[in-house]
């Protein structure tokens, strides 16, 4: 699991007003976003958008939020995926969010979106919702976003109306899905009494998400109206089995996991959680074991493979980490993440040119991995391409936001690169942008 630093402008995703900037994580884990996309895959389908290109990514924070910024990305809080107890609230929640998507309750906000936006075309996916930094070591840079709290609030926060609708589409979309609509009046009972609270105290999902009690009846009622159509999915169990029970591996305490590590019912997941408890606890020999034991039970999953090999990446085993995550790369061969902790992985080995190859294809897959940028500038670097070495780092600083260090190396990168080749032509990109950001501080 990567913890990637993220700076958001708290307001807009619902946290405080009060104060201008608060740095979050972005947690990145190819099981648990596979988990999530397959939970997803469904709903979306029913809402008209595309599986394929809209991704559910986990804020690592315990408070209760899930929130869009536009038609690509979902985000949840780590809080609030832990506080579901079933397949369906999850699905629930998603199918919230996803209703906000297709009913074009984004499109009110396009002007502070764009506004929001830095360094269009560098891979900045996240948009105005994130700037992500290289690593949970390093600090993170500043995305400054000039807009008042009023406006940040009318960014993020829906109105009642909205909220109506995206009950009633969300409902329709768990309806068509067969997914059980009694898990979004249980994850609206979480909700309920909030508002009697003062805004500091609540939650933030309830106040970017205004609940009233006529908004619960409706949605009871309309969850009875469409009890017919559940049908039971064994599938959508077992995958948040394996999104909950790998974060609430990696969240709570060792004793905590693995007093609970068999609580789903499922055996390859309580081996993974014990795994992952074994490794926290620095038992590497027994964490492998345990690992190996869950490969058992699933040889072809790739995501128990990538977890082997962070194990052993982690407990400086280089080889035998390069060996796990070269097998879950021939069983994935498309998954960013994977790539970049197999070239990361050879990297550490020496195996410099290899790794530059994985790496610019997770690159490629993903371009908003800020370890990978920093991993593939340094393989370029080792290789003697000082170019593409500035160039990848300049456009990794874009992407943080920190234009004025993002303009020094696309300069760097300019002068190094043939000139109308297709880095000169990135590097033109970056230093426009960071141009643009110098003229705007004059």
């Amino acid at each position: 699991m990567q913890v990637l630093r993220l700076l958001v402008i708290s307001a807009l995703i619902g946290l405080t007003l009060s104060t201008p900037a608060r740095a979050l994580s972005l947690l990145r884990d190819p099981d648990i976003e596979y988990a999530l996309k397959q939970l997803a895959a469904p709903l979306l389908k029913a809402a008209g958008l595309s599986p394929t290109r809209v991704d559910i990514l986990v804020i690592d924070d315990r408070s209760l939020n899930a929130f869009v910024v536009d038609r690509e990305h979902i985000f949840i809080h780590s809080g609030l995926l832990l506080k579901m107890k079933t397949a369906p609230m999850l699905q629930a929640v998603i199918a919230h969010e996803a209703a906000h998507i297709a009913n074009g309750h984004l499109m009110r906000r396009t002007v502070n979106l764009r506004t929001a936006r830095t360094a269009a075309g560098l891979g900045a996916a996240l948009a105005a919702a994130a700037a992500v930094a290289a690593g949970a070591g390093e600090a993170a840079g500043a995305a400054a976003i000039g807009a008042s709290n009023s406006a940040m609030r009318m960014f993020m926060s829906h109105t009642r109306a909205e909220e109506n609708a995206a009950d009633q589409s969300g409902l329709r979309f768990m309806a068509q899905s067969g997914v059980d609509p009694q898990g979004a009046v249980e994850v609206m009972d979480i909700f309920r009494g909030q508002e009697a609270l003062s805004r500091y105290r609540q939650d933030p999902y309830a106040r970017t998400h205004p609940l009233s009690a006529d908004r619960f009846r409706v949605v009871r009622r309309l969850a009875a109206g469409y009890a017919d159509k559940t049908r039971d999915n064994p599938e959508a169990n077992y995958w948040f089995a394996r999104a909950k029970g790998k974060l609430s591996a990696f969240q709570r305490a060792p004793k905590w996991t693995l007093n609970r590590a068999g609580e789903f019912g499922y055996a390859d997941v309580k081996l993974m959680r014990q795994a992952v408890a074994y490794h926290r606890l620095s038992q590497t020999s027994k964490a492998v074991r345990t690992i190996d034991q869950a490969i058992a039970h699933r040889p072809n999953d790739p995501f128990l493979l990538e977890l082997k090999g962070q194990i052993l990446m982690e407990s400086r085993n280089f080889g035998a980490a390069a060996a796990a995550y070269g097998h879950a790369v021939n069983m994935a061969p498309d998954n960013a993440l994977i790539l970049g902790s197999y070239g990361r992985a050879l990297m550490a080995q020496g195996q410099t040119g290899k790794a530059q190859t994985y790496l610019e294809k997770a690159r490629s897959l993903d371009g908003r991995d800020a370890r990978v940028m920093r991993d593939l500038a340094a393989a370029y670097a080792q290789q003697g391409n000082k170019g593409m070495a500035s160039l990848v780092t300049a456009e990794r600083y874009a992407m943080t936001g920190r234009l004025e260090d993002a303009g020094l190396h696309a300069q760097r990168a300019s002068d190094l690169l043939p000139r109308g080749s297709t880095g000169w032509r990135r590097a033109q990109d970056v230093l426009s942008a960071a141009k643009a950001a110098e003229k705007k501080r004059r």
